[in-house]
């Protein structure tokens, strides 16, 4: 076997030796990763900080002075990597230094003729026809054809078919971010029907929860939250674009319409309230409300926000990197980043700059007062009722009137985006704003990607839009293969190139790049249509394989870059949160709307100034809303949110990190949304089941998990039932003090101790591995 050891992921590949010898090494998988993380920071892209002149990201440069094509022992290149210390490539001072089988690669590339190809992040994708197989009852689409042709060239076979229960937890969790009901396992488990499985897909994917599920991953990537970042972190309007967010996905938008709705809705003819709500992702970035602050220092910090956003989220690239110096790694120079910038040069900061302040909200002009698509909907529908009747007052019409005005009076404040005369932007040496000696920019995508078209009229956001999702004269294959590759993740765990955020130079090649070129090509030719997509990627005999894998599949694809079976992996934070609330019966179902504000620790926000605030948990059925709508601080995420991983948004998340700290437990058993939940839950199991224990938790693994307990399980939770009921029948104040956590009332016409010792189990079985974890 020869282990192939990526650095740029920790990923090691184990290929068999004479199919290794067959091929000819590829340049962007074997040999630029290599590179790009060895030597390309002082002999890459950036002419500021190269050294000796030598670029060896360039062909032309590499092989006139230190690579003889075909002659490795003829070659500088190799030689120095050979040296002794004081000569050695790259510099011991460096910190880096090349294992074995890099320099064995790096020899077996020059002896190949040192061939170079273009990045592949910058090719275009391209249609390959489907592979044979030799199993050819396995597959259930191309996408099965292309994993299983690796699979079988790797000496891998597919993991068996997961079982019914399995498979509709699976892509419940993965379409809606929720459980399903026992209701909805048991009509899957009795539908013996060929298509029983595409019936709950296309239920899902017909649900409001979709939308929810998938605006969530949306928010992370455009770094949504409801205060302003800076500063005093005071809150802000926005809440009607994560509505935006969520009709988008439910209505099934396609992607290069919402693409061009978010970064120039404003600009689009006839502008809709919705496309001027979307807008409003240009006003997302941190502000702030200081007084004193220096507007051309802020104009900068912005500019370079949006760069960084509107790059990693529709590019797949680090042009942020390019703020202070050209890009160390990638083609993206200095001047392409404030190019970049100065298509944002139109949008209007100079009123909020003008009349921040430190209220809560704080203002952020423009603003817009709006009904969502939905409320405007219903309006609209009640206002056409009322007109159908008589002139004269009836308590029909006072009532329709009363509906109207209160609709009406819930329309909410948004930021949206405004053109203004662009402002001028020039190239800020070393990012320094107060350096006004660099060249004036205007508008333009980066030069090696090509050029905009624009008949001589300075470039538009809605121009840069175009470009991002043009197929023919843009970037937009390139764009469907950055999403489409993050779909993926969402549904098999990790990316078919891991590197979601930086298909760049330090990125990692794709593993499947046949596969990935053809669901980019499919996904644009298809007219951008995500949910078709998405149905495609879970429909595959490869998304329903057990997530158990083979002793030697662990070993030698330990990431299972192969898919030779499911991975599991913990649930998001929010999602853990709905889970509970939704086993426990709580869960508020209500679509869009105001942010929620959950329980939260008191003095949580003891350390934000200006204003000084106390936060105020809602006292009524907001308080179980589910985590997509929870109110958003980013100096302080909410603490039980945190302990899940959420992130701050500050920044672009394509993937939030997993941890595990004894915070994440702690958490589930003392946050009060998990200990009421908990009383809920043993509300549910003492009232839907009969005296019996057994049959009790029988029917909470049913509510909880989709299966019944076992010998040990049931062992272990009658012990703790047993001893709870002992403790709360000694103390029923204890008791009565466990109960009255939260606020919905307890059930008083259970028993007080017996209450309280089954909210003590449910506890035990929220705090299961397999209640948090995706299967």
């Amino acid at each position: 076997m020869i282990r192939f050891f990526s650095w740029t992921t920790g990923v090691v590949l184990l290929v068999a030796s004479p199919l290794w010898a067959e091929k000819p090494l590829d340049y962007n998988r074997d040999v630029r990763p290599i590179l790009s993380e060895n030597c390309f920071y002082c002999h890459g892209p950036d002419p500021e900080h190269r050294e000796a002149d030598l670029r060896l990201d360039d062909p032309q440069s590499a092989k006139e002075s230190v690579i003889v094509a075909g002659d490795a022992h003829a070659s500088e290149f190799f030689a120095r990597i050979l040296a002794d210390e004081d000569m050695r490539m790259p510099p011991v001072e460096s910190g880096k230094k090349l294992s074995k089988q890099q320099i064995a690669t790096l020899k077996r590339w020059i002896e190949e003729g040192a061939p170079f190809e273009k990045h592949w992040a910058y090719v275009p994708p391209k249609s390959t026809s489907t592979p044979e197989v030799e199993h050819k009852d396995w597959p259930q689409s191309d996408i099965d054809r292309y994993l299983l042709a690796r699979m079988e060239s790797e000496g891998f076979a597919p993991a068996p078919q997961a079982d019914k229960v399995t498979l509709i937890r699976r892509v419940t969790f993965d379409l809606t971010g929720l459980p399903p009901t026992l209701e909805e396992v048991q009509s899957f488990l009795a539908d013996e029907s060929p298509d029983a499985f595409e019936k709950v897909v296309d239920r899902l994917l017909a649900s409001d929860r979709y939308g929810e599920r998938m605006a969530a991953y949306w928010l992370d990537l455009v770094r949504f939250a409801d205060t302003v970042g800076y500063h005093g972190d005071q809150d802000h309007n926005i809440s009607p674009y994560r509505d935006y967010v969520l009709d988008a996905f439910n209505d099934n938008k396609p992607f290069d319409q919402f693409t061009r709705e978010q970064l120039a809705g404003d600009l689009l003819p006839g502008s809709s309230i919705d496309q001027k709500i979307a807008s409003g992702y240009n006003r997302l970035l941190q502000t702030t409300h200081e007084g004193g602050l220096q507007e051309k220092e802020y104009l900068a910090i912005y500019a370079a926000d949006r760069v960084r956003n509107v790059s990693q989220v529709w590019m797949g690239a680090t042009v942020g990197c390019a703020q202070c110096h050209s890009h160390k790694y990638d083609p993206y120079t200095i001047t392409d980043f404030y190019s970049l910038a100065a298509f944002f040069a139109d949008v209007d900061e100079a009123k909020h700059f003008k009349v921040g302040t430190n209220a809560l909200p704080t203002k952020r002009p423009p603003e817009m007062k709006v009904l969502s698509k939905r409320e405007r909907a219903e309006l609209a529908h009640l206002q056409a009722e009322l007109d159908q009747m008589s002139g004269e007052a009836t308590e029909e019409t006072k009532r329709l009137q009363g509906q109207i005005d209160a609709l009406n009076a819930s329309a909410r404040l948004t930021m949206v985006t405004e053109a203004i005369e662009p402002r001028t932007m020039r190239v800020l040496p070393r990012g320094n704003w107060l350096d006004e000696t660099g060249e004036v920019v205007k508008p333009a995508v980066p030069v090696f990607l090509g050029s905009i078209e624009s008949n001589d009229k300075r470039a538009s956001r809605l121009d840069l839009a175009d470009w991002l999702v043009d197929t023919k004269q843009g970037t937009g294959a390139l764009t469907s293969r950055v999403f489409v590759n993050r779909l993926w993740y969402l549904f098999y765990g990790i990316g078919l190139s891991s590197s979601l955020g930086d298909f760049g130079g330090q990125g990692e090649p794709p593993v499947h790049p046949e596969l990935l070129d053809h669901l980019a090509i499919d996904f644009y030719e298809h007219g951008w249509d995500v949910k078709r997509m998405v149905k495609q990627m879970v429909m595959t005999a490869a998304y329903q394989q057990s997530s158990q894998a083979t002793a030697e599949a662990r070993e030698r694809d330990p990431y299972n870059r192969f898919y030779s079976h499911q991975l599991r992996h913990r649930l998001s934070a929010e999602m853990i949160r709905d889970n509970a609330l939704a086993v426990s019966g709580l869960l508020n179902l209500e679509y869009g709307g105001p942010s929620a504000k959950p329980y939260q620790p008191a003095g949580y926000y003891r350390n934000l100034n200006f204003p000084q605030r106390t936060y105020h948990a809602d006292e009524d059925e907001q308080q179980w809303r589910r985590g997509v709508y929870v109110h958003w601080q980013r100096q302080f995420v909410h603490p039980s949110l945190m302990a899940f991983d959420a992130p701050s948004r500050e920044e672009c998340t394509v993937q939030r990190p997993t941890s595990n700290t004894p915070l994440a437990a702690l958490a589930l058993l003392n946050d009060p949304t998990y200990i009421e939940a908990a009383r809920e839950f043993a509300t549910r199991i003492l009232t839907q089941a009969n005296t019996n224990d057994q049959s009790r938790l029988e029917v909470a693994f049913e509510l909880a998990l989709s299966r019944r307990p076992d010998a040990t399980e049931t062992q272990v939770l009658t012990q703790i039932l047993n001893e709870n009921r002992a403790v709360y029948r000694q103390d029923s104040a204890a008791a009565a003090k466990l109960l009255a956590i939260g606020l919905k009332p307890s059930d008083n016409k259970l028993e007080l101790a017996e209450l309280a010792a089954w909210t003590q189990v449910a506890r035990v079985i929220f705090n299961l591995d397999e209640f948090i974890t995706r299967n």
